[in-house]
C-alpha cells in the first residue's frame, strides 16, 4: 500500500503546485501602476460579504465576529444587528472610501461608529468620529464602535446589540453612496483574576532617532486588506496628488513605535504652488481605530511629518485617560496611512509619483502575552513569527496567506516522497508527452 498512498499524495502535491504557480513570486501582481493611470480604488477583504445596513434597527441585518462585509452608504444613519457573548471584547470597525476628486465641503465630514444595546444606551469605548479634516480632501477614513470588557459598566451581558454607523456631510458636499467596509472583530477576554484594569507605569515617551539607512522600495496597498508589510528600517515608495498608501507593521506586546514620512521634490507645473496640508499620516489600530495622525505642508519641494512615539502595547493601555495610549492595547499588525493630497496636483505633474521616504523605528523588546482565556491569532490579533517573515519579505496579507499555502504544498510534497526538482521534471515532461501527442494526432490524420 505504501507505493500507491505515495502516488496519491504526489498527485494531489501536483495539482496543488499547479494552482499555485501563478502565485510563485509574490509581490509581482502588485507591481506599480503605469504613470498617468487613474488612481487604483480602495480594496475590499477577500471573501467580504455583501450587505444591506437598515434605517432602524428593527430590520437590521446581522453582522458576525470574524467577517467582513460590502455596503454603502449616503449621508444618514445605518443599523446592524450584532449578537454577542460576555466573555469576549468586539470592535466594529467601518472604512468609508470616497471616489477621487469627491467633494468634501466641511472639515467635520466623516463617520461614526456607536455600540449600543437593545435599551439604546451607548456602550462605554467608542473612539471618536473619523472627520476628513481640513484640506485634506477625499482618501479612505476608518473608525471603531467599541463593546469592551469591563467592570460595573453598561453592555456586559450576552444578548442582542446594534452597531449604528452615522456619516456626516455639509450641505454643500458630496450626497452621492460611497463605498463603505464593515468588519467585526472579537478579543478574547482574559482569566479570571488577571486582567490589568489600570494602565502601565510611566513610560519613556522621548522620539527615538529616526534611521538613516539606505531607503528598500516597498509599494503600499490601497487600504487595509492590502496593506504592505514592514518593519524597522527606511522605505522607498511613491505618490500622486490624491493617492493613499497603506503599510502595515507588527508590533508585539511592550513594543512601540516611532514613524516620520517625508516627500521629495515634485515635477512643478507653476513657478510657485503650495498645499497646507500636502502631506497627511495616520496611525491605525490592528482592529481599525485612529491612533494619531498628523499633517503637513507642502510646496512640490521637502516636505516632513512624524508621529509621536506610541505607547509601549499593553492590554492595561485601554484604561488609560490619554486616548491615544488607550488605542495600543493589543499587539498586532499596525497600519499606516500616507495621503498626498490632491491640492498638490494643482501645481505638480498628476501623472507623476512624488518619492516618499518611510522611517520606521520599532523599540523594546517583545514581552509575554497576557493568560487570555483562548487563543488570541484566531482573531486576527497577536503577533507570530510568520508576521514578522511578512514584514522582513514585504508581504500583503494576501501575500502571506499565498506564501503560507505554498509551504503547506511543499510539506505535501515532501510526505508524498517528491521533491521539487522531481515535481518539475513531471510538469515539464506532462507538457512534452501531450505535444508529442498532438503532432501524432496530426500526422495520423
Amino acid at each position: 500500500m505504501r507505493g500507491p498512498t505515495r502516488r496519491a499524495a504526489g498527485a494531489a502535491a501536483l495539482g496543488l503546485l499547479l494552482g499555485l504557480l501563478p502565485g510563485l513570486l509574490p509581490g509581482l501582481a502588485g507591481a506599480a501602476h503605469a504613470a498617468g493611470e487613474p488612481l487604483p480604488s480602495y480594496r475590499p477583504a477577500e471573501g467580504a460579504r455583501k450587505v444591506q445596513g437598515a434605517a432602524s434597527t428593527a430590520d437590521a441585518p446581522l453582522v458576525e465576529p470574524g467577517k467582513a462585509y460590502e455596503d454603502s452608504m449616503a449621508p444618514g444613519e445605518r443599523f446592524y444587528r450584532l449578537n454577542l457573548d460576555d466573555r469576549s471584547t468586539v470592535y466594529v470597525s467601518a472604512v468609508l472610501a470616497p471616489p477621487p476628486g469627491a467633494k468634501i465641503d466641511s472639515s467635520s465630514d466623516g463617520i461614526e461608529v456607536t455600540v449600543m444595546s437593545t435599551a439604546g444606551r451607548t456602550c462605554p469605548g467608542d473612539p471618536p468620529e473619523a472627520n476628513f479634516g481640513y484640506g485634506r480632501g477625499p482618501r479612505p477614513i476608518g473608525t471603531v464602535g467599541v463593546r469592551q470588557l469591563e467592570e460595573d459598566t453598561e453592555c456586559q451581558q450576552a444578548g442582542v446589540y446594534y452597531a449604528k454607523l452615522t456619516r456626516k456631510a455639509s450641505s454643500g458636499s458630496d450626497q452621492a453612496a460611497w463605498p463603505l467596509e464593515l468588519k467585526v472583530s472579537r478579543e478574547p477576554g482574559l482569566k479570571t483574576g488577571s486582567a490589568p484594569m489600570t494602565a502601565p507605569s510611566p513610560w519613556n515617551s522621548t522620539p527615538p532617532v529616526a534611521p538613516g539607512g539606505q531607503a528598500v522600495p516597498r509599494e503600499g496597498g490601497t487600504g487595509f486588506n492590502d496593506a504592505r508589510a514592514v518593519g524597522a528600517g527606511v522605505w522607498r515608495d511613491g505618490l500622486r496628488p490624491g493617492q493613499t498608501r497603506f503599510y502595515r507593521v507588527p508590533l508585539d506586546w511592550g513594543q512601540q513605535l516611532a514613524v516620520s514620512a517625508e516627500l521629495a521634490g515634485a515635477r512643478m507645473t507653476k513657478q510657485y504652488g503650495s498645499a497646507s496640508t500636502g502631506l497627511v499620516v495616520g496611525l491605525y489600530t490592528p482592529y481599525g481605530a485612529l491612533v494619531a495622525d498628523k499633517d503637513a505642508g507642502y510646496d512640490g519641494k521637502q516636505a516632513g511629518a512624524t508621529l509621536p512615539l506610541t505607547a509601549p502595547v499593553a492590554y492595561g493601555n485601554r484604561f488609560a485617560s490619554e486616548r491615544a495610549v488607550q488605542l495600543t492595547g493589543v499587539a498586532g499588525w499596525y497600519y499606516l496611512a500616507v495621503t498626498m493630497t490632491e491640492k498638490v496636483g494643482e501645481f505638480t505633474e498628476d501623472a507623476v509619483p512624488v518619492p516618499l521616504t518611510l522611517r520606521l523605528n520599532v523599540e523594546g523588546k517583545a514581552a509575554a502575552a497576557p493568560p487570555y482565556t483562548e487563543g488570541l491569532r484566531p482573531s486576527g490579533f497577536g503577533v507570530d513569527e510568520g508576521d514578522r517573515t511578512a514584514a522582513r519579505d514585504g508581504l500583503t496579507e494576501p501575500e502571506a496567506l499565498a506564501a503560507a499555502d505554498r509551504r503547506a504544498t511543499m510539506g505535501l510534497v515532501a510526505a508524498g516522497g517528491f521533491g521539487t526538482g522531481t515535481l518539475l521534471l513531471l510538469v515539464l515532461g506532462g507538457w512534452i508527452l501531450l505535444a508529442r501527442r498532438g503532432r501524432g494526432a496530426v500526422r495520423a490524420g
